[in-house]
């Protein structure tokens, strides 16, 4: 069949048309008022569109457009929104930079609005506030990723309370997505080869207020239909999807950025899903500059950051060698490298031929720098992955840390919003990188704080009842079931909400492990609570699907569905309810198995106070004042133990604790000390877990670092990264013929504190000079347990001469510390390029 396509665009008034670059531009997402521009154009056509500003456009009718045209009222407001937004564009950040250069961030998925389904959850969900806090500060940053025809699917629950999948196609063409076209009008394109066949992406742009995210979209006539269905679903298909799934964001998304003339100096691979960019990278630089695969690596290495989400090894994404050598097979010969070379680029044991290929392990070899999402999560990360630095103490394992947080116009409810734009000024919409502006909570008065949250707390209910009615509906029920919905839940009654992944490690069911206990507090006449709980499980996650059955069995099994109710479809809107309108987060992870989350934190902004296991972020924000935690950070070998003990003291804490407080009232009805925490909440969690304060750490850390190595190595055209190639090949080759003969010192069984300790290294370094090498004392107090050095201090070493064969390297420090103490010497890299010193297999100990 031969059918002729063309886009069809409303036909809007002149006086509208600023309606047309909101609506395809995601800063309205965090701007309630232009989200009220279309929701007053007609809000049952809203509704229709699933919340999505350009089908509502499309939607309306022209006689409808044609009233609002005259309508001085909404063209006031209009120009309002419009004259906001522009300004918003062109007015002064926190960077202010050059933006020759740019950082390519790369991630799976983005979670910016509901009107754009191309997230499954809480790595979404960062990726999208990382690109709505890169354009509030004005970062030299754009996004990458996939365009996903299906998106992740949506979730029906049956009659039983089990949970099934449907995948409905996204219609880009009403979606606030724009076709990349050259100056011919003609598609950007660019091909990737996988197994010997090429497949085309063509690449559509989203306007993230001042930044660009550019995905990729194989569902094109020049592709076959197993190329066209890449793109067809987030995190679908077989393994064998999976790898040119990313293989087509990390090789091919580094294309698609030189086909838009734009130059990703620095990469940011948010998890290893985009490792293989690493590769590319390296060809380019090869196929340019005419280097080796080593000079190459090194002029990349400084350049590439990498953050990791997953806390378990099982979590890391794994190839099969015989898939690996089907799509990679060829690329020795591109990079001039060994098979066996090119597999050892992702092994923790480089030449293990039992050993599958982890693109975590790729992702770390190929950056610089690394780093976890919360601060126990980076310890984590650095126990997990230590056998790559093999010698290196663990604190040293060069994987750091960077807190996630959560972009606060986008989460704080539009209620809450308002009130604190009138407390805290436009300094909180024009400056948000200046935390210090939640100080002022203090201003807003406990009766306007509560009756905002009470209202939030209506609309939840509200909304709850909807989704409920519409679940019944569905599903059949008869019509006094139906009618039963809208008595579900009360705007009156302690909310907890639990709304996460439903995945078995995150215990939604550890309130439901004592029945007795629980129904005493749900049917407490004075003082009751009430439960409310959303999420997916994965469509193969059977353990996950019976989790949530769970749930809905236990509320009818004991007949109080009207005080537990399970949301259908979690969603971002539904998130927006939720961590607004709830009074209590529920969190209960196995510790350390939550990397960092972040529901959370939105929940806190909103003054809904945490009630949760000290895991995550949580680890490092709880204080008795923001919320509660549920034990003291312990960890079980044994689950069931761990169930028994952590639901009883989730139980104490609401019974001795969250209960009585919230219903504590003085004459005015007020419960004074629950909002004085909720104001401290607001407070020390809108300051610490800010996105914003989350891309001022990336910037400082890494962003602005990897920069400046781009240009310090372009420069001299590479000539830095050949230098450090060679040494590395000169390292290498002497390593092993490096030898601590002995330590000398002035070391006395007993020292007082200020005595000088002089400590002289004898080194036989080969073929190597002094000036190879960094040479450090490694001092500090002893252990009584593990006998090792605890909490090192590492002093430089200097060359001082020669004994026979041996150099001499010597140094003088202070004994500052009292009690039982010692010290060593190692052996480490040195090189002006290196980032940091420590490189899989060189250190050598005394």
């Amino acid at each position: 069949m031969n059918i002729s396509t063309y886009t069809v665009k409303p036909r809007l008034p002149n006086s509208l048309k600023p309606l047309e670059e909101i609506a395809r531009n995601l800063w309205l997402s965090w701007n309630f008022d232009a989200v009220q521009l279309f929701i007053r154009l007609d809000y049952d056509v809203w509704l229709q569109s699933l919340q999505s500003p350009v089908r509502t456009l499309g939607m309306v009718s022209q006689e409808r457009l044609a009233e609002a045209a005259k309508d001085d009222s909404y063209l006031a407001a209009l120009k309002e929104v419009y004259d906001r937004f522009l300004r918003y564009k062109r007015g002064e950040t926190w960077y202010r930079g050059t933006k020759r250069e740019v950082v390519a961030y790369f991630s799976m998925e983005y979670g910016m609005d509901v009107s754009l389904p191309i997230y499954s959850g809480g790595l979404g969900m960062l990726s999208g506030d990382h690109m709505k806090t890169s354009s509030d500060m004005g970062l030299p940053l754009v996004g990458v990723g996939l365009l996903y025809r299906q998106g992740y699917f949506k979730q029906l629950l049956n009659a039983d309370g089990f949970q099934q999948e449907s995948y409905p196609e996204n219609d880009w063409y009403n979606m606030p997505v724009e076709r990349k076209i050259d100056k011919n009008g003609v598609p950007v394109k660019i091909s990737v080869d996988l197994a010997g066949r090429q497949v085309i992406a063509q690449i559509w742009e989203v306007k993230v207020g001042r930044s660009s995210l550019y995905l990729l979209d194989t569902n094109i006539d020049e592709n076959t239909q197993d190329f066209r269905n890449i793109t067809a679903a987030l995190y679908g298909g077989d393994k064998e999807t999976r790898i040119q799934q990313e293989i087509l964001l990390g090789i091919g998304g580094i294309r698609a950025l030189r086909a838009l003339g734009i130059n990703p100096a620095a990469t940011h691979m948010n998890e290893g899903h985009a490792a293989f960019l690493g590769l590319e990278r390296v060809r380019e630089i090869m196929a340019e500059r005419g280097l080796s695969f080593d000079e190459a690596r090194e002029g990349i290495w400084p350049t590439n950051i990498f953050t990791t989400h997953t806390p378990v090894p099982a979590g890391n994404e794994r190839f099969d060698i015989g898939l690996i050598e089907k799509y990679f097979r060829s690329w020795t010969t591109i990079l001039g490298i060994s098979w066996n070379d090119f597999l050892a680029l992702g092994r923790e044991r480089p030449y293990d031929d039992h050993e599958s290929f982890c693109m975590t392990v790729l992702a770390l070899k190929m950056a610089a720098y690394a780093n976890g999402v919360s601060r126990l999560h980076g310890a984590v990360s650095r126990d997990m992955w230590k056998g790559l630095w093999p010698g290196l103490p663990l604190e040293e394992i060069p994987i750091s840390h960077v807190t996630n947080g959560v972009h606060p116009r986008t989460w704080v409810s539009n209620n809450m919003t308002d009130l604190l734009d009138r407390y805290f000024g436009t300094h909180f919409d024009d400056e948000p990188t200046d935390l210090a502006v939640w100080d002022r909570m203090d201003r807003i008065s406990d009766e306007e704080l509560w009756r905002t949250h009470e209202r939030r707390r209506e609309r939840l209910v509200a909304f709850a009842r909807d989704r409920i009615r519409q679940n019944l509906e569905r599903n059949g029920a008869v019509e006094r079931r139906i009618q039963q919905a809208e008595d579900a839940l009360s705007p009156y009654t302690l909310t907890l909400a639990f709304a996460r992944r439903f995945a078995t490690y995150k215990r939604g069911n550890l309130l439901l492990r004592d029945p007795d206990r629980l129904l005493r507090l749900l049917k407490d006449t004075e003082r009751p609570i009430q439960l409310i709980f959303a999420g997916k499980a994965h469509p193969m996650d059977m353990p996950g699907k019976e989790l949530i059955k769970s749930i809905i069995h236990f509320a009818e099994q004991y007949d109080v569905q009207s005080r537990i109710v399970f949301l259908e479809n979690y969603d971002m809107a539904m998130a927006h309810y939720l961590t607004s309108g709830a009074d209590v987060w529920l969190n209960t992870p196995r510790r350390p198995l939550e990397a960092s989350g972040t529901s959370g934190m939105k929940a806190a902004m909103n003054g809904v106070l945490n009630c949760s296991i000290l895991d995550g972020w949580w680890d490092e924000a709880y204080n008795p004042e923001v919320g509660w935690a549920i034990g003291r950070g312990e960890e079980y070998e044994d689950t069931n133990l761990q169930d028994e003990v952590e639901s009883k003291a989730l139980y104490d804490l609401l019974e001795r604790e969250v209960i009585p407080m919230f219903y504590q009232r003085g004459r005015d009805g007020l419960p004074r000390e629950w909002i004085k925490r909720m104001k401290i909440c607001m407070r020390e969690i809108g300051q610490s877990m800010s996105s914003h304060r989350m891309l001022m750490d990336y910037s400082n850390k890494f962003y602005f670092p990897a920069l400046r190595n781009y240009r310090r190595i372009i420069k001299d055209e590479y000539a830095e990264s050949k230098s450090l190639a060679a040494y590395l090949n000169k390292l290498k080759q002497a390593w092993d013929s490096l030898k601590i003969i002995k330590l000398e010192s002035n070391a006395k069984p007993v020292m007082q504190r200020g005595d000088s300790l002089t400590v002289t290294a004898h080194i036989e370094l080969g073929s190597l000079s002094p000036d190879d090498l960094l040479v450090e004392l490694y001092h500090g107090a002893i252990s009584n347990q593990s006998r090792d050095i605890t909490g090192a201090r590492r002093t430089e070493m200097r060359s001082t001469g020669q004994d026979g064969n041996a150099n001499l390297f010597q140094v003088r420090v202070e004994c500052i510390d009292t009690g039982w103490q010692g010290h060593t010497v190692r052996v480490l890299p040195k090189h002006e390029a290196l980032v940091h010193p420590y490189r899989t297999g060189f250190i050598k100990w005394a």
